[in-house]
């Protein structure tokens, strides 16, 4: 059994309780993959599940951090083949729900383990599976179709832009609010943008003289909720990634990694997710990357809000 460095909470609360740590790193039993970490992706989830509260369960510190990396084999089980199928030590991959992304190496089911697609650097490959299937299962569970016209709030974020391509992709016209200065972002990526503040819903009633058909809210604000509920009727094709509690309140739904039903979608859609990405038809912006050592700074850069694109960890 060998050892690697790898980022643990220590504790429950903020960034402070985050420690780099030597550990060991198992052998690949039967159904298991080792990889060599070349890319780490850094998202929001990282430091919002070791945030505690007052049922948190400490008997699972110290609790590894990051749920998806791309890297390359350095060895298989017995009897094992990727999820894409085949594998080799060598083999470029990636990898994603998995428990301790932030590592040197790390052992992991080969069910979540996949092909790297050669259009994808390592940056971009371990930031395309926890956006893109959160932006697959927002279209999924709003029924959008094509020819249809959806509201994409915060559409120049990591899963807004995954959700305007892979919307664009099915014959959907997206209206995706935004600052001004981020405009551009969400053109590039097949949306109209609409700024958002003040007078949101005009806007976008202006833009959309046939009504909007979903709406897609990946901010949280209240005014994303009121704005979703005043224009689309039917509350079961409006969706929140992150204000479960106006959805609980106002009859819309609500998705996360750590519901059931959302895990089980996720992790059924990763292939189709992994082919959009291989055919260049879903592209993931980096904006910057950091050595692993430096994962405290990386994920306040993410944490801001803002960081401008993906952000990956380098061991």
């Amino acid at each position: 059994m060998s050892t690697a460095k790898r980022w643990v909470a220590k504790d429950f609360g903020g960034l402070d309780v985050l420690e780099l740590v030597e550990a060991e790193v198992p052998e690949p039993g039967a159904g298991e993959v080792t990889i060599e970490v070349r890319a780490a992706g850094v998202n929001p989830a990282d430091y919002k599940h070791i945030a505690g509260g007052p049922n948190a369960d400490r008997s699972r510190l110290p609790i590894p951090i990051g749920y998806e990396v791309a890297g390359v084999v350095a060895a298989m089980g017995p009897d094992t083949e990727l999820a894409s199928g085949g594998g080799a030590i060598g083999d470029e991959v990636l990898a994603f729900r998995v428990s301790g992304g932030y590592a040197e190496r790390l052992t992991v089911p080969a069910r979540d383990v996949f092909a790297k697609p050669a259009a994808l650097g390592f940056p971009e490959a371990a930031n395309l599976l926890l956006a893109g299937t959160t932006a697959a299962e927002t279209l999924y569970v709003t029924h959008v179709r094509e020819g249809e016209t959806i509201l994409v709030h915060g559409a120049s974020g990591a899963v807004g832009v995954s959700v305007l391509q892979q919307a664009r992709e099915a014959g959907v016209r997206t209206i995706g609010t935004a600052s001004e200065s981020s405009f551009d972002v969400v053109r590039r990526f097949g949306g109209e943008p609409v700024a958002y503040g003040e007078g949101l819903e005009e806007r976008v009633r202006t833009l959309a003289r046939q009504g909007v058909d979903a709406a897609l809210d990946c901010v949280g604000t209240d005014e994303a909720v009121d704005v979703s509920l005043a224009l689309v009727a039917d509350r079961g094709r409006i969706v929140t990634i992150a204000n479960a509690a106006r959805a609980h309140a106002d009859g819309f739904a609500a998705i996360g990694g750590q519901m059931p039903a959302s895990a089980e979608f996720r992790d059924r859609v990763r292939p189709s997710v992994i082919d959009l990405a291989a055919r260049g038809r879903l592209i993931v912006p980096v904006a910057r990357t950091f050595p692993l050592a430096d994962a405290v700074a990386a994920l306040e850069l993410v944490r801001t809000g803002h960081p401008g694109g993906k952000v990956a960890l380098i061991p």
